[in-house]
């Protein structure tokens, strides 16, 4: 959607393998533009990445570029902050996308404090202890290669620290560099950071459970932009509540209930009168007659066997309140498995007539019977 768009570089401390370059290769016929992914050495944080493949970055003589954390999901206002950033920036002026929490969410994200007028960020906390600002950070920046000049800095200033600290175990690196807490917080006042404040919807993937809502927030955006990727209630067809897609190859019969917010994938089969809500169905799943799939994630290749009930507890934010964030739940609580959305991983199989609720399964699982808030190794 950026005109001018040259290339698109995934950074990270992940093992590449197979599936990831299949992945990039089809990308990159799809959208006609070079991607290439640049595996850290070790983790090196939110700014040391960057700061380490500065060369890459710039070897296309690049006037600006994009850095987005690959955990949030977005509408993604690139155009709109390329021009805020002509109206109100330079060659050495920076741009944070922003939007806005409710005042007990935002000790959560980086908290920001802007100029009415001009939009100048004049003060950064990352998860403050008390309440700085409605205003977040969304973790999608527009920078100019003068960036690289001031997480040097940082990194100069991190190499003496570590030459001075004498006692350190070794394992502390100068090159581990944290844009938030150590750049931004730096440059605001400086008159060279801008926040773009958006209204467009925006959440944290911090658990799985997360992709569920991720998952409603674009196919709400897809029945305004793009209406024809969702599915539509047909002579013949499964019966269509909400937003629902399905993937051209999947087998859905006629009799089965499907939505709001469900994303059926390549090749997923869904028997007589199944009843799927709140969930995401991944490739070559299989849901047999009469299953009842609810705030459920159905890994790959697994199935579900007939009357089977495969239920999760949803962690959406509170409707009510427009500004409102999903929390990031811990997995436990009192020693406890939190209720959260089910998940299965691939290849999982759940026998007939069994109830599966608030479980996560790992891959290759093939169960007997029925579980109930646990996690089955």
């Amino acid at each position: 959607q950026v005109p001018g768009m040259k290339e698109i570089l995934l950074m990270g401390f992940y093992q590449p393998h197979e599936a990831l370059s299949r992945f990039l290769m089809s990308a990159q016929q799809e959208f006609k533009i070079p991607i290439r992914y640049l595996q850290e050495y070790a983790a090196l944080g939110t700014g040391g990445g960057i700061y380490h493949f500065r060369d890459q970055i710039l070897s296309g003589g690049a006037e600006a570029f994009f850095v987005l954390n690959a955990d949030v999901c977005s509408e993604f206002p690139l155009q709109e902050m390329l021009e805020f950033w002509q109206q109100h920036g330079d060659a050495h002026s920076f741009v944070i996308l922003g939007t806005t929490a409710n005042r007990t969410q935002a000790l959560n994200y980086g908290c920001i404090v802007a100029n009415t007028d001009t939009q100048e960020v004049q003060h950064y906390v990352e998860k403050p202890s008390t309440f700085v600002s409605e205003i977040i950070n969304c973790g999608i920046y527009l920078f100019t290669p003068a960036i690289f000049q001031h997480i040097g800095e940082v990194f100069q200033r991190n190499q003496q620290e570590l030459v001075l600290e004498e006692s350190s175990n070794g394992w502390q690196r100068a090159e581990v560099i944290r844009l938030e807490q150590d750049v931004f917080t730096a440059l605001a006042g400086s008159g060279k950071l801008y926040v773009y404040k958006t209204d467009g919807f925006w959440s944290q993937i911090k658990s799985a459970g997360s992709a569920i809502y991720a998952s409603r927030l674009y196919l709400n955006q897809y029945s305004k932009s793009h209406p024809e990727r969702l599915a539509q209630n047909k002579a013949g067809g499964p019966i269509i509540r909400g937003n629902v897609y399905i993937h051209p190859t999947a087998s859905i019969d006629s009799t089965a209930v499907l939505g709001p917010n469900v994303s059926i994938g390549e090749g997923v089969t869904v028997g007589a009168g199944v009843r799927v809500r709140e969930s995401i169905v991944l490739h070559g799943a299989s849901l047999h007659d009469h299953t009842c799939v609810l705030n459920t994630i159905v890994g790959w290749d697994s199935t579900i066997g007939r009357w089977a009930r495969v239920e999760g507890t949803p962690s959406d934010p509170n409707p009510n309140d427009p500004y409102a964030k999903i929390d990031s739940e811990t997995l436990f609580r009192d020693g406890r498995l939190t209720p959260s959305i089910t998940i299965l991983g691939c290849s999982v199989t759940i026998p007939a007539e069994v109830v599966i609720l608030n479980s996560i399964v790992l891959p290759h699982k093939e169960l007997s019977r029925s579980y109930k808030n646990q996690i089955i190794l």
